[in-house]
């Protein structure tokens, strides 16, 4: 496919410490089947070794597109995403791009994007991330819903960002206060519901990813579901939901904690669906652990190269 239009787009890249992983995504960005006027921007969030600034600066010469490279000084995936929407916005670019540096996109990822951000209207549009059916037998699902309004988006890996929803915000846009827990996309799109911008998912936008060793296993997922149900709350915390809410969400959580160990009992046996209990007791035991004040930093442990 082809965008006659020819919008203006930077492709946004956090990375840390995986520039394997950072060379194939650049690999097929340089591979889109797009005429859209396109930019590359990677924010190292290594300051000190700077493995991804060096290998995208390596690059720059040869390289299909514009390709900048900066380094986001301050840890955190909520700074080095700041890092880059600062940067992007010095440019003229009517749509940013975000996808992260473990995943790699299909050649007309762009155009997909583009084609359905003039149908849609809407503000951000996010597309599917597929995972393979070998790993999604472990557990590990694809991140993918039918093209079209949604209400609510579920993270910041593959994404289309209207320029205007960017310049009509004020710094930081990703809070810094998750900035090793995550949950920093989900706050940032519960801000813009909030302020009444509109949703897309673009399921022809596709991303591609794999799962390292180090997230293979049960335990991974069982503490992801964890991470997952802590940042939830601390961001549901965060918007003052009111007393109604909060008690809905108690009792959400009581009934995953006493339902989901008998459901584990009896699903044991099946090893599609075994992991489906257990990640909603753990989640559940997130949540309930962020309303009495815990956080729980996943991004301090680097998954893949």
């Amino acid at each position: 496919m082809r965008d006659p239009l020819g919008e203006s787009v930077v492709i946004c890249i956090p990375t840390f410490k995986r520039p394997r992983m950072l060379n194939r995504l650049l690999d097929a960005i340089a591979a889109l089947d797009t005429q859209a006027d396109v930019r590359v921007l990677v924010a190292d969030n290594d300051a000190e070794t700077h493995a991804g600034l060096d290998l995208a600066r390596a690059r720059q010469a040869a390289y299909r597109w514009p390709l900048t490279a900066v380094i986001a000084p301050k840890r955190g995936i909520a700074q080095v995403r700041n890092t880059l929407i600062e940067q992007a916005l010095k440019t003229d670019a009517a749509f940013i791009a975000m996808i992260d540096d473990d995943e790699w996109c299909d050649r007309d990822w762009i155009t997909a994007f583009l084609a359905a951000a003039r149908t849609s209207g809407a503000d951000v549009l996010q597309g599917s991330i597929l995972f393979g059916n070998d790993v999604a037998l472990e557990g590990h699902g694809d991140i993918r819903h039918a093209s079209g309004p949604v209400g609510m988006l579920q993270g910041a890996g593959n994404l289309l960002i209207r320029r205007a929803v960017l310049d009509g915000m004020t710094a930081p846009w990703f809070d810094p206060a998750f900035a090793l827990s995550g949950g920093e996309d989900r706050e940032f799109f519960v801000r813009l519901a909030h302020a009444g911008k509109r949703f897309a998912w673009c399921d022809e936008a596709r991303a591609h990813g794999d799962i390292p060793d180090s997230r293979a296993g049960l335990g991974w997922l069982l503490r992801r579901a964890y991470s997952v149900g802590n940042s939830d709350m601390r961001v549901l915390l965060k918007h003052r939901p009111g007393l109604p809410r909060l008690m809905a969400e108690s009792a959400k959580i009581l009934a995953a904690l006493l339902l989901s160990p008998p459901a584990a009992v009896i699903l044991a046996g099946s090893p599609n669906r075994r992991a489906v209990p257990l990640q909603k007791l753990f989640r559940a035991a997130g949540k309930l652990t962020a309303m009495f004040g815990a956080r729980y930093n996943e991004y301090a442990v680097v998954h893949g190269e």
